[in-house]
């Protein structure tokens, strides 16, 4: 007699959980897209039109091209239905372009399809503004969702979405890719800052709102009004779920999570008009939302009720099993109606229509996917010639604007502690700012001028303030002195002191990590040398989701959660400074919308779960009338051991865990790249340190050319294949010593590339950085899949290189694949 232990029970379970990924219609709740969607004037309008199309004409619709990729002339050939700007598109390539640049690129693209031959249908452009216009120099950047999560203020969310729908309407964009409706349960996922909560209730109270504020009111009389613009709802569905916060990864779940949980606000944006939804890259128990039907048509298409087309993610066709990037008519069976193909399109065109041609792709399929394309062409009003608000470039950070963000960085402050009410501080005060506090970069985060935020001064947001700038305005004006001290350092003791630290900006796959422990020491150094000095310490702490930063809170009199506040730091001075009789001029309004954790595990945290037992709970939040006390809290991290890196290899002069160096020569004699390792003149390769950004914060390497040797760094495998779809780069400092006397080879994994001209010209002795691209390595032959080794060079001649700080980066449109 078999005996089943409730853990192999469970094993069982799960096992049944991971074979299910069918959806059942009758479980989902029911909404309804409003009938102006689909009114008789449209839908005759619409028909007219695509009886006249050629099977080429309707192909097109459903093929969309990122800017970096296609010209306008392109559109004279290919009849493509849409373009967009990603993360790191820009007009010539230029991520500080002007306002004006931006209209000039979206007039180029449209003259162009006007003079295509043949059925003409206009193009819809499409953009990720998803915290304000963040992709133009001078936009109003709101708080990221996160904070506006804490804000609980419904009518805020729809005048965000009003003003961040005239900002992009102004440079002539018609769509932006939100409302993003995800519901993080996993606080590591780099995505997290995304979503306004771990609760779907503030998804379901926002959804509309934001859809309202950017769209308006539906009509079944006219199109959009004047400086609206089609939204779409994403990431459909259970982005936020996957296991582990892995990005891309899998929902392992039942279809009842699936419902109650990550469906959110998607019903509520149904109900209110959202023109398009975007698919999400993710799985639900190992089968990609892409190609699931049963999700994309059952479920979306019958109960929800939406009539507006389905755009998937950048390149997520390709992920699917038999598909490409290239082609994929799994995904348009499934229910994708516009495929975004960034850099695949002309390819996927020539592929889709020869599917469609062959009866792969049934043309009821086509036309079906092309009347809900026009559709929302119509209703956005792109068939008429009248752009009102275009090129009224005096609307990006008007003052309208940044008083709502400032609104918005006021009210998503959450203050989770206040000992001795060191807070509101005295505007007469002597206030001390240390830290990050001048830095609008930081404050703003991810997708802001660049898809992961890096690289940006506060020269690239003219119209903003930063955290210090508030202050100290506030300050001046109740007749205190503010001094900006990043390292802490004073001369004259102050009151007070403001020190103002966090994360660093992130997006996608750079944001994922393996715990919630806030690593940098620097600040909890200053806070320590604060107190020693006995000076009342204030934490204004930045970051895309809560971390566990227990000491630096045990450090602080005052510690406030300001997430990604954006462009509008004087937000932060309105509550922190009070009058000159230190009275507060506004109060704490935020509470915690994803629970604050009590070690640094990461384990998923969310309220209602068994055993919930956050530090701060979902809910919390202190204020200047109702306060309360903290004590001191564990600083019992509960990680043991060192946590791997996927994207930092050597950083700060050394390698970064699991990863280690090696130097072999063409034997195949290994040894640990330590060096303080016997060498000898034979050897084919030595490596010693040098000094690079800090001492010796970078090693040379020393081929001899005795025979062929490499450096390498070498690890457990890793999977960088999404990094790889989401175009990052393998990025490196390096200094040519002596140059080479034969070819060099650069690798990632099995993927070679050749060196020896981009080595051969470099001025000797002077520090440059690279960007190699990694989809370069996979097209020569690397599994990304599997790379054990991020980083190799290897030469059989002499050579002398040095190199510091080897990681991944976005390639923020400075990445290349060198050429032999």
């Amino acid at each position: 007699m078999l005996v089943c232990s409730p853990l192999a029970a469970l094993a069982q379970e799960k096992n049944a959980v991971a074979l299910e990924a069918h959806a059942d219609p009758a479980l989902w709740p029911h909404a309804a897209s409003p009938a102006a969607m689909t009114d008789a004037a449209t839908e005759a309008f619409v028909a007219d039109l695509l009886g006249r199309m050629t099977v080429e004409e309707k192909v097109g619709q459903m093929i969309q091209a990122d800017i970096a990729s296609i010209k306008p002339e392109d559109l004279l050939i290919y009849p493509l239905g849409s373009i967009l700007a990603g993360g790191n598109s820009s007009p010539g390539g230029d991520e500080r372009a002007s306002a004006g640049k931006w209209v000039d690129l979206a007039q180029a693209f449209r003259a162009a399809n006007a003079q295509r031959k043949g059925t003409i249908v206009p193009l819809i452009y499409g953009i990720d503004a998803v915290h304000g216009h963040n992709n133009v120099v001078g936009a109003t950047i709101f708080p990221h969702n996160i904070g506006l999560g804490a804000a609980r203020d419904p009518d805020l969310i729809r005048r965000i979405g009003q003003a961040t729908a005239l900002e992009v309407a102004v440079t002539g964009a018609d769509w932006t890719f939100g409302p993003t409706l995800a519901v993080p349960r996993d606080d590591r996922w780099g995505r997290a800052y995304e979503g306004y909560a771990e609760n779907p209730e503030i998804q379901r109270a926002y959804a509309a709102p934001m859809t309202l504020g950017l769209q308006g009111d539906l009509s079944a009389d006219s199109p959009l009004a004047a400086g609206h613009i089609a939204g779409s709802a994403k990431h459909f569905l259970a982005d936020g779920g996957t296991f582990e916060g892995k990005d891309q990864g899998d929902f392992q779940g039942h279809e009842r999570e699936m419902i109650d949980v990550h469906l959110g606000g998607y019903p509520q944006a149904i109900d209110a008009g959202v023109l398009s939804i975007m698919a999400s890259f993710s799985s639900w128990n190992g089968v990609k939302h892409s190609g699931n039907e049963t999700i994309l048509t059952d479920v979306l298409r019958g109960p929800l009720g939406f009539d507006g087309f389905v755009v998937s993610d950048w390149n997520a066709h390709g992920q699917l099993p038999g598909c490409s990037n290239e082609s994929c008519a799994l995904a348009v069976n499934a229910g994708i109606d516009m495929l975004m193909a960034p850099d695949s399109w002309k390819p996927l065109y020539q592929n889709t229509l020869a599917q469609v041609r062959s009866g792969e792709i049934p043309t009821a399929r086509l036309d079906e996917a092309v009347r809900r394309i026009l559709r929302v062409k119509v209703k956005t009003g792109l068939f008429s010639d009248e752009r009102p608000v275009e090129g009224r470039l005096n609307e990006l950070g008007s003052p309208a604007h940044r008083a709502i963000a400032r609104e918005a960085v006021r009210k998503s402050l959450v203050l989770l502690k206040n000992e001795g009410a060191v807070l509101p501080i005295r505007s007469g005060a002597r206030v001390l700012v240390a830290g990050h506090a001048d830095d609008i970069g930081q404050a703003s985060g991810g997708w802001t001028l660049t898809w992961q935020g890096t690289g940006n001064t506060n020269a690239d947001f003219p119209n903003g303030q930063s955290i210090w700038g508030g202050i100290q305005e506030a300050v001046a004006a109740g007749g205190g002195q503010a001094t900006l001290s990043p390292d802490g350092a004073f001369t004259q003791k102050p009151d007070v002191a403001i020190v103002v630290f966090g994360e660093t900006p992130y997006a996608e796959f750079q944001g994922d990590v393996d715990t919630l422990d806030f690593l940098p020491t620097e600040p909890l150094e200053t806070l320590k040398r604060l107190n020693a000095a006995g000076i009342p310490t204030v934490s204004v702490f930045l970051s895309g989701r809560p971390m566990w930063t227990n000491p630096e809170i045990n450090a602080s009199d005052a510690f406030v959660a300001a997430w990604l506040p954006g462009t509008e730091g004087g937000g932060v001075a309105d509550v922190l400074i009070g009058d000159a009789a230190g009275k507060p001029r506004t109060d704490f309004n935020g509470k915690l919308s994803f629970s604050w954790p009590k070690d640094a595990r990461g384990e998923p945290l969310n309220v209602g779960q068994p055993g919930y037992d956050p530090q701060f709970a979902y809910g919390y939040g202190l204020t200047y009338a109702q306060g309360g006390r903290v004590g001191v809290l564990s600083e019992e991290s509960g990680v043991v051991g060192e946590i791997g890196s996927v994207d930092r290899y050597f950083v700060d002069g050394r390698y970064v865990a699991p990863w280690a160096l090696m130097l072999a020569d063409a034997g195949g004699q290994n040894k640990p790249g330590s060096v303080q390792a016997e060498t000898s003149p034979r050897d084919a390769v030595s490596v010693r340190p040098v000094d690079d950004l800090a001492q010796e914060s970078g090693q040379q390497f020393a081929f001899s050319g005795v025979g062929a040797g490499s450096a390498k760094i070498w690890g457990t495998p890793i999977d960088v294949s999404r990094q790889a779809n989401g175009e990052m780069a393998l990025s490196f400092r390096y200094r040519v010593d002596a140059a080479p006397a034969s070819s060099v080879a650069l690798s990632v994994g099995q993927g070679r590339v050749d060196m020896s001209a981009i080595l051969g010209a470099a001025p000797l002795g002077e520090w440059r950085s690279l960007k190699v691209r990694l989809s370069c390595f996979r097209d020569a032959g690397a599994d990304l899949t599997a790379v054990d080794t991020p980083f190799q060079i290897e030469t059989a001649g002499a050579l002398t290189l040095s190199v510091s700080e080897i990681r991944l980066a976005a390639n923020e449109g400075d990445a290349i694949c060198p050429a032999g």
